[in-house]
């Protein structure tokens, strides 16, 4: 797969994820119990009388999971997927054991570097979905990308 310099990215570009990956409860209950030990995520009876009705995957492993989907999709900016941070990161429901996600990115803006001409940001939205086509998670970040010019430069 081709890698996409700043000059080869556009507002509206989209990008499909190539794989999927599927949620177990072991998996669910392994990544809360080290990075986010709460009981709706632990614990069915607990997580029953919840806000989630039901053991939710923590939304960070949402994140870890989306982040490894990208890595696997056809988004290959040069340079890889480097973030400069978040203006948006949302879980509008969650992520039960058995869903199967995946992910859908769409660039939102493309912006040279003012202060360094080698780079640039683009804004890219990134969907992750359950099997049913709902989202489970929305991102809006920006990444930093490098510019053609920025190749080194063949010597004669």
């Amino acid at each position: 797969m081709t890698v996409l310099f700043l000059e080869d990215f556009v507002a509206g570009q989209r990008f499909a994820g190539r794989s999927r990956i599927r949620l177990d409860e072991h998996s669910v209950k392994a990544f809360a119990s080290e990075f986010d030990p709460q009981p709706f995520h632990l614990d069915e009876a607990v997580a029953a009388c919840s806000i989630f009705r039901g053991l939710a995957a923590s939304g960070w492993h949402t994140a870890a999971i989306t982040m490894r989907l990208l890595v696997d999709s056809e988004f290959r900016p040069a340079g890889g997927i480097v973030g400069a941070g978040f203006d948006e990161l949302r879980w509008p429901q969650p992520v039960r054991p058995g869903d199967e996600l995946r992910v859908e990115s769409e660039v939102l803006e493309v912006r040279p570097s003012k202060s360094r001409p080698q780079q640039g940001l683009i804004k890219v939205r990134t969907n992750t979905l359950n099997q049913h086509g709902d989202i489970v998670q929305t991102s809006v970040g920006n990444l930093v990308v490098p510019c053609r010019s920025a190749l080194p430069k063949p010597t004669e």
